[in-house]
């Protein structure tokens, strides 16, 4: 149901995933096999008669001849799917994963998922389910001077690689012609040198995405993206600079909707010493 690298990575956000959900699960020759083990499997483990003539009933009642599903609906193969709930496994919240009942039920391909059951998959929840699984590259920047840095002397900073670019994810549900595209977009890069003896470039210390590379010859220059530590790391310690980028969230749907979700910060931190040096060569 979602094309894509598997995995979100970790990021301070407000937003959490989905805890459960209903969403497709089976054909209707793919049900009965399913109901066939399972009910192999139950009647030969030593069960109670009355557990045995109980589960025969029910499957009789829902799938026989006269039940709810004729069949297990074989004659309708190509023209639908059984739904079933669907617990994250990764939801934080274990309780909030059993918020939704154990239910089975039918949706033909033409038709929309029934609205009047909550945490049906539509196409807002796929955007969110495109979202949990949305990996962006890790938060890697450069600078210059490398290695250790110098009092009062400006250290550029900038994204390693040329930069970062949006990253999309499409969640869908096959045979419904129901997706949704979810993409994070880099809006921006905050330093945070790890002192309070420290001096960002620009003083907000929130910087372009596209922050240029120092070149050769501009170290007069004030740094567009950087910092100016004051005071030196005392021996064998170090400061903890933090390069966070952050990502605007929004998805567009196969309908035509659209909207945003909760930004995304991903950062990393760099052990950075500082010495006390009076003069310097680039």
């Amino acid at each position: 149901m979602v094309d894509g690298p598997s995995g979100l990575s970790s990021a301070r956000t407000d937003w959490t995933p989905p805890a459960c959900y209903y969403a497709p699960a089976y054909s209707p020759e793919e049900f009965e096999a399913y109901w066939n083990e399972l009910s192999r499997e139950f009647y030969g483990a030593g069960h109670l008669d009355e557990d045995k003539q109980a589960l025969r009933e029910s499957l009789e009642n829902s799938y026989g001849e006269d039940g709810e599903y004729p069949n297990y609906n074989v004659d309708k193969e190509g023209e639908g799917m059984f739904w079933q709930v669907v617990r994250n496994e990764n939801h934080p919240d274990r309780e909030a994963r059993f918020a939704c009942e154990s239910r089975t039920f039918w949706v033909d391909f033409d038709d929309p998922p029934p609205a009047d059951i909550p945490q049906v998959v539509d196409i807002a929840l796929l955007a969110e389910l495109a979202y949990e699984r949305i990996r962006v590259p890790d938060t890697e920047v450069e600078m210059n001077p490398g290695g250790a840095q110098t009092v009062n002397l400006a250290t550029w900073i900038w994204p390693t690689d040329g930069g970062f670019e949006p990253v999309s994810v499409t969640a869908s549900l096959d045979g419904y012609g129901l997706s949704a595209t979810t993409t994070a977009t880099p809006v921006g890069l905050s330093i945070a040198p790890g002192t309070e003896d420290a001096e960002t470039h620009p003083g907000s210390g929130e910087c372009a995405i596209d922050a240029p590379a120092y070149r050769e010859g501009w170290e007069d220059r004030e740094p567009a993206c950087g910092v100016t530590y004051l005071r030196s790391t005392p021996e064998g310690e170090a400061y903890e600079l933090t390069a966070s980028v952050r990502w605007e969230i929004a998805w567009e749907g196969s309908d035509g909707s659209g909207g945003t979700l909760p930004d995304g910060v991903f950062e990393t931190t760099y052990d950075v010493t500082v010495d006390e040096v009076q003069t310097i060569v680039r």
